[in-house]
C-alpha cells in the first residue's frame, strides 16, 4: 500500500508540473497534422467547417489512495450522435459559461453528479478538433474520492476507471490508420478490459500522455 500510493504521490506531482500555467486553446488540428503532410493538413482545413461549435470536457483524475485513475463515461446507447462511445464527461460551451471549465464543471456534474467541491482543476491539454465540428477544450482536474454518482440515463449508460498508469504505458496504445475524406492518417486505440477507447477520447487521452511524458 505504501508503494502505491508514493506512486500515486508521484504521478500527482508529474500532472501538476507539466501542466503547470496552461491555458486553454493551443493548436486545433494537432491530433490530425501529427498523421499528415503538410499537403494533407493544407485540404483537411478547406474540408472541415470554418465555423466549429466550442465544447468542453474535464479529464477527471482520481486521487485514490491505491493509485490515481481516469474516470470515463460510455454514453447511452439510444443517443444520436456518439451513441455507446466512450467519452469524457463535458458538453457544449453555453453563453452562461464563464469559459471552458465552468463549462465542463457543470457538465460533469448534470452528467454525473459530481459535485465541483471534489474538483481541483490543474490545467489544460490542446484544443481537439472533431468532425463532427465541435472544437473541445479538455480541462485536467484532480477529483477527491467520496463524491456520489448519479447518472443523467438520457446521455449516460455507465461511468468507470482507468489506472493512469495503464494510460501512460505504450504498449497499451494500439495505432491504426483512418480514412476521411480521402485523406489516410495514423490514430490510437486503447483498449482497457472488455471496451476500446478510440476517437477524440482516445486522442485526447494520447495529448495527456505526450504532455506528462515527452520530455
Amino acid at each position: 500500500m505504501a508503494r502505491r500510493c508514493s506512486e500515486s504521490t508521484g504521478l500527482r506531482e508529474l500532472v501538476e508540473r507539466r501542466l503547470k500555467g496552461s491555458q486553454p486553446g493551443g493548436d486545433p488540428l494537432l491530433p490530425w497534422i501529427s498523421g499528415l503532410s503538410d499537403k494533407q493538413s493544407q485540404r483537411l482545413r478547406k474540408i472541415l467547417p470554418s465555423r466549429l461549435s466550442r465544447a468542453a470536457v474535464l479529464v477527471p483524475l482520481v486521487d485514490r489512495p491505491d493509485g490515481m485513475t481516469v474516470l470515463l463515461t460510455q454514453r447511452a446507447s439510444h443517443m444520436k450522435k456518439h451513441a455507446g462511445q466512450i467519452s469524457f464527461p463535458g458538453g457544449r460551451i453555453e453563453s452562461g459559461d464563464m469559459g471552458p471549465l465552468d463549462a465542463a464543471l457543470r457538465e460533469t456534474r448534470e452528467e454525473i453528479g459530481i459535485d465541483p467541491e471534489f474538483v481541483s482543476p490543474v490545467g489544460y491539454l490542446n484544443d481537439h478538433l472533431v468532425i463532427t465540428g465541435y472544437l473541445v477544450t479538455p480541462a485536467v482536474a484532480f477529483v477527491k474520492p467520496g463524491f456520489r454518482l448519479s447518472m443523467d440515463e438520457t446521455e449516460v449508460a455507465d461511468v468507470f476507471e482507468v489506472p493512469l498508469d495503464f494510460i501512460l504505458d505504450p504498449s497499451n496504445h494500439v495505432r491504426r490508420e483512418r480514412s476521411f475524406a480521402g485523406l489516410t492518417f495514423g490514430v490510437y486505440d486503447i483498449p482497457f478490459e472488455q471496451r476500446n477507447i478510440w476517437g477524440a477520447t482516445a486522442g485526447m487521452l494520447m495529448s495527456l500522455y505526450n504532455a506528462l511524458i515527452e520530455p
